[in-house]
């Protein structure tokens, strides 16, 4: 812990080195969501830890720490991932609330100390040190939007404060380093979520569980935050920051505040309008450059239907894509790429189809933005609505021969060799190939190739990728990265794949692949004329692990 009057001004007249992690350096990235009290327990070696339960349902701490990720990032770098984003590691409100204890992070209370119940300073720059030892980025996930204590649970208390216009009234409310009620925007809830000055001054929660909006357009307030953030980057060398409820702080605040943390900086704008999120990605007079990056989220309202069933429907997927790469500054490669988070139900608790659920998974490697997964996914979790997707990993015992486990690591490591082998990969952007059929989707996006489906395990017809474009030269070798099989491009460089039970491929010219130790055995081969190489890597049995696994798990 630190004193904030002391921690503000040694940043005021000593300032602290900022990260060089900028965004450039993070685009070629891809970062495992990590929610820090549920990854894993701290201090426990003799496989206990395993067997230590975690009720999802009772809101409460289940003692996930900071020293517990250092001890498994060998897992989470066996993925290929070169980046974690933790949950908000400051102090929150302590105790249960109306809506249970603060495990997650996102009701702070002290922004000057740090969530006890994850570790210590120590333990927290231990993990920094760590990660920048392996070539891995730390992404800390903040949030500024509002402040959680049980004091300010009396909002009529604090609503008599804020009246009180001719005596300051100051150390009421509890929380640090706001500590005048002055600090926060009038109490009132947002009932209007198309007057977006509402949106960004009244209070989130309600009467029961209010969350105190912080006066993010008082200068004093500014000045505080972007002093906070410059000093907590120093401390701790963190190369990233995810933006927690950036829709409910007016964009002036956020070019500031960015603009003073100097790295990587992704939001969260939640809404399915891409013009509504456009903006938060501009740079104009107005704001010169408001964040680095997006997450995803109109895309991602669309990507879930579209997989959940063979119902769903390729084009809203599509027509949703290209209009962000018209509407955002840097088209689609400055967003965060996801599937699940830990704010939505997720995709294995819309459809236990095996073969959708590795369609998928597939989506955000092969997008222009940066991937990233939510921590359980690569071990099938399925939780639904908050909080049940809050499991605990641990029980997992860290499986490294999940078979989704695996094919996230071949996905990873398709897209570092897609990234090493075609200098543009990174600025390209992704194309939809047409195939003349609703239930297949097929993304170019040189040198990879996806192919996705949604027609499901339980197909009473076959699926045929027909791609006539001439992706690839002509009679080309390439490898399906998921399974390690070989194909035979056309003599025109185009591609007629049938589908194996609904699931996907994602092809590579074996020439992208030499170096790597993706599917070595496949690309090593000599050539020849035959449609598909005799070798058989690990990844070979894949399709039919995955669907014997998920059929378990069901």
């Amino acid at each position: 812990m630190f004193p904030v009057l002391f921690l503000l001004t040694f940043i005021r007249f000593f300032p602290l080195p900022s990260s060089a992690a900028d965004a450039q350096s993070w685009r070629s990235r891809s970062i495992y969501q990590v929610m820090t009290d549920r990854f894993a327990l701290q201090d426990v070696s003799d496989g206990t830890a395993y067997n230590v339960p975690c009720n999802t349902s009772a809101l409460q701490y289940c003692g996930g720490a900071w020293r517990g990720i250092v001890d498994h990032l060998d897992y989470i770098q066996g993925m290929g991932f070169d980046a974690i984003w933790i949950s908000p590691p400051f102090a929150n409100v302590e105790g249960q609330t109306p809506m249970g204890e603060a495990y997650h992070g996102y009701w702070p209370q002290d922004l000057t100390a740090l969530n006890s119940h994850f570790g210590t300073n120590k333990d927290l720059k231990n993990l920094s040190d760590s990660l920048h030892a392996r070539g891995m980025y730390l992404m800390l996930d903040i949030v500024v939007n509002h402040m959680v204590s049980h004091h300010l649970f009396n909002t009529t208390a604090v609503q008599l404060a804020m009246s009180n216009s001719t005596t300051p009234v100051r150390n009421t409310t509890s929380v640090y380093p706001f500590t005048d009620v002055s600090d926060f925007h009038p109490v009132c809830w947002i009932t209007d979520y198309s007057n977006q000055t509402e949106v960004e001054q009244c209070w989130l929660g309600n009467e029961n569980m209010p969350w105190a909006d912080v006066d993010t357009e008082n200068t004093d307030v500014i000045g505080t935050l972007n002093n906070w953030i410059a000093g907590v980057i120093g401390d701790f060398g963190v190369d990233g920051l995810r933006l927690s409820t950036v829709k409910y702080v007016s964009r002036n605040f956020w070019n500031t505040f960015t603009t003073q943390a100097g790295i990587f900086t992704l939001g969260e704008v939640y809404s399915v309008d891409v013009n509504y999120t456009s903006p938060y990605t501009s740079e104009s007079r107005a704001f010169d450059c408001v964040m680095s990056a997006v997450l995803d989220y109109p895309t991602w309202f669309e990507l879930v239907p579209a997989f959940a069933s063979p119902e769903g429907d390729f084009n809203a997927l599509k027509n949703i894509v290209r209009l962000s790469q018209d509407a955002y500054t840097t088209g689609t490669f400055m967003t965060g790429s996801f599937l699940d988070n830990h704010d939505q139900p997720r995709f294995g608790s819309v459809t236990s189809d095996p073969a959708l659920l590795a369609n998928a998974i597939v989506w955000p490697f092969i997008h222009d933005g940066i991937p990233i997964l939510y921590y359980g996914q690569e071990q099938g979790f399925s939780g639904g609505i908050i909080p049940n997707n809050h499991e605990a990993l641990w029980h997992t015992r860290y499986n490294r021969e999940h078979p989704l486990y695996m094919m996230v690591t071949a996905l990873n490591q398709a897209r570092k060799a897609a990234i090493t082998s075609e200098t543009y990969f990174l600025t390209t952007p992704m194309q939809f190939l047409d195939t003349g059929s609703s239930s297949t989707l097929v993304v170019s996006k040189p040198p990879l190739l996806a192919l996705l489906t949604n027609i499901g395990s339980q197909q009473t017809s076959t699926v045929r990728w027909n791609v006539t474009h001439p992706v690839f030269k002509g009679r080309q070798q390439l490898v399906d990265v998921l399974t390690c099989r070989r194909f035979l491009a056309g003599e025109d460089g185009s591609v007629s794949i049938q589908s194996d039970g609904g699931m996907p491929k994602v092809l590579m010219p074996v020439t992208s692949l030499r170096g790597t130790n993706l599917c070595p055995q496949s690309v090593d081969v000599g050539s020849g004329s035959t449609r598909f190489g005799n070798a058989v890597s690990w990844t070979a049995v894949l399709v039919s692990m995955v669907v014997l696994e998920m059929t378990n798990l069901a």
